[in-house]
């Protein structure tokens, strides 16, 4: 077996994490073997005894084969390849595996992440169609979660303009969430690029868009923050985009508008405020 197959599978399997896998990737990169049975597995990656035991059932289920065989249908990245974004390997944890449905050469354009409140205002939704519009000449692509609100009004607003956009998602690329963008969903699949983490049939868990942020952060070259509350997962994929020495951007509203508080923020704190498109596309300018 491939170390590339090794990933997969484990990625696929149940009982083993991040931390895990990357004991198991390190350890078959060092010996210059790579090691397949689950006992092994379980010792080099210090799984718990609960987790060996869910680990070991598992990978000897045939569930498990069943679940293989319908991920050799699904467009695979690893980290072991040699078209895996570089700017990801920069960022907290970098993914091993990627499942990927639509225009894979698009993680190679320069990406712009723009993220914000899901409960976000119309004022929000006015700002992404004014700021995106005159992008579709620049070549950026617009990278979102695809979650309600700001999300979604940026990958419609990307989708109207004729701007390549990218999803990056909580579940599985089988599974539509939010319900209400199964259709987007399936737009973005076909003309642009649907990311997860997951294994088809996982669903939505709060901790898995946590998680996705950081794939955002690390894609993008640049994070603009349309709306944000002063404590929210917008902030987090920016603090995150900081770490990764991305160049933040925040829209500025109303000081009494509570969407707008964390916008009006990170300008205090230093992002640098977007008025008009022009201050995004500078951004992917060369710096003189």
């Amino acid at each position: 077996m491939q170390l590339r197959s090794l990933l997969v599978r484990l990625q696929v399997v149940q009982g083993i994490g991040y931390a895990g896998m990357v004991r198991v990737l390190q350890y078959c990169r060092a010996s210059r073997r790579v090691i397949t049975e689950p006992s092994k597995i379980s010792r080099v990656a210090k799984l718990t005894p609960s987790q060996v035991a869910r680990f070991t059932a598992d990978w000897r289920s045939a569930a498990f084969q069943r679940r293989l065989q319908r991920h050799a249908q699904v467009d695979i990245l690893t980290i072991l390849d040699a078209d895996y974004p570089l700017a990801l390997l920069e960022g907290y944890q970098p993914p091993l595996v990627l499942f990927l449905r639509g225009q894979r050469e698009l993680l190679a354009t320069r990406q712009l992440a723009v993220v914000g409140a899901r409960q976000a205002t119309s004022y929000a939704e006015r700002a992404v169609a004014q700021l995106l519009a005159p992008l579709a000449a620049e070549k950026v692509t617009i990278v979102s979660g695809l979650a309600k609100g700001a999300d979604g009004f940026a990958h419609r607003a990307a989708l109207r303009f004729g701007l390549p956009t990218i999803a990056v998602i909580g579940t599985g690329l089988d599974i539509s969430y939010p319900r209400q963008h199964r259709e987007l969903q399936q737009q973005i699949s076909q003309v642009g690029l649907l990311i997860s983490e997951y294994p088809l049939g996982v669903g939505p868990e709060p901790y898995h868009f946590v998680a996705r942020n950081r794939i955002i952060a690390g894609l993008c070259q640049t994070v603009m923050v349309v709306e944000a509350q002063a404590h929210s997962g917008s902030l987090i994929t920016a603090n995150l985009a900081l770490q990764n020495n991305r160049n933040v951007l925040a829209v500025p509203g109303p000081i009494d508008a509570p969407f707008s508080a964390g916008c009006n923020q990170l300008i205090v704190a230093g992002a640098k405020p977007v008025l008009n498109s022009r201050h995004i596309i500078e951004e992917f300018l060369p710096k003189i």
